[in-house]
Formats: C-alpha cells, structure tokens, sequence
C-alpha cells in the first residue's frame, strides 16, 4: 500500500504532467507542417508513453502533421519537444479525421499485421495517412464502414505478433521517407 508522501508525489507528478500537455497545446497552435506531405493518425491510442514518442518520431521523419482521435491529455515530456512542432488535429471520431483527410486528398491505410499488403512492396501514394490502432484493441472502427481505407503490414520475421505501435509508427514513418527520398520536393 503505497505512503501518503508517495500518494501526494503521484498526483503531483500528474498535474504537472497535465499542466505540460496544456502548454505545449498552446503551443501547438504555431506549429508549422512538417517538409513530407504523409500523415499519421492515432486511433484511440493509450495517453501515455506511446503518443508522445509518435509525436518525437513524427517531427524527426518530416511529417506534415499527427491526427489523435479520441485521446486525452498526455505527458509530452518524452516528445522532447515535438509535440510544439508538428501539428496536431484532434477528433472525437474516425468519421470527423477520415472526412478532413480525404478532402484533402489522402489515402488512408492501417496498419495490420495480417495483411496481405507489405509495407515495403507497395508503392506509397504522395498523399498518404498511415491509422495506427490502440495498442491492445487494434483500429476501433468497423472497416466495412471505411472500404476504401487500405491496409499494410510491416514484414515480420520472429513469432512475436505486433511491434510496439511507436515502433511500427516509425517503421511506416521511415519507408515513406525513403520511398521519396530521391526527390524530397515532390512531397510538399
């Protein structure tokens, strides 16, 4: 049963943390896209650890922004100062981001680890927006309602089912980027 002192610690440590996130989404609000034309979304991810370092590799890859559907306040601490610098779209649902993004002219793809779409065979669209689902539940959206979201999977050797989600974000972050590469002009 933890102490008093460490009970008053923790929920120290938990307003400051919220007071950080409430700061840095002022600050969020002069965030500039990154130089990729790509897109990352989050779908019902946790608040914790995960989002944040998303946010970290995000401005590292040159995103153009992180899309968060349905989560709270986070620690951004670990973004080590991303999450002022990409911007970042809130939604309550996957309708509200799937209906900005395609208007825009994106093409939107899960990331799923049985798909039968490689991340490194396919050909990735200028315009493309990778979903990346809550940790445990995956994307939580029915996709018969989104048919025309494709999917990809990040190629798998070991008997290990999933990667980390911020460690698939980066995956997916880095093909892109090397997939374009050669003419980084093309994706503004």
């Amino acid at each position: 049963m933890p102490s008093q002192r460490e009970t008053r610690d923790r929920r120290q440590r938990r307003a400051q943390a919220l007071q950080r996130y409430k700061n840095d989404r002022l600050r969020n609000t002069l965030a500039q896209p990154g130089i990729h034309s790509f897109v990352i979304v989050l779908d019902n991810l946790k608040a914790g650890f995960n989002v944040p370092k998303i946010f970290r590799s995000a401005e590292t890859f040159g995103a153009r922004e992180v899309h968060l559907i349905n989560i709270g306040p986070f620690d951004p601490s670990p973004a080590k100062g991303a999450f002022r610098k990409i911007p970042a779209r809130f939604h309550d649902t996957i309708t509200s981001c799937y209906d900005e993004l395609t208007a825009r002219g994106y093409t939107l793809f899960t990331l799923e680890a049985n798909c039968s779409n490689t991340l490194y065979d396919t050909p990735l669209p200028q315009k493309s927006a990778f979903i990346l689902g809550n940790e445990g539940l995956g994307i939580c959206f029915n996709r018969d309602n989104y048919p025309d979201i494709g999917c990809l999977a990040i190629p798998r050797f070991g008997d290990t089912e999933s990667l980390n989600v911020s460690v698939a974000a980066s995956v997916v972050m880095y093909e892109y980027v090397r997939q374009y590469r050669s003419n980084p002009a093309a994706t503004e």
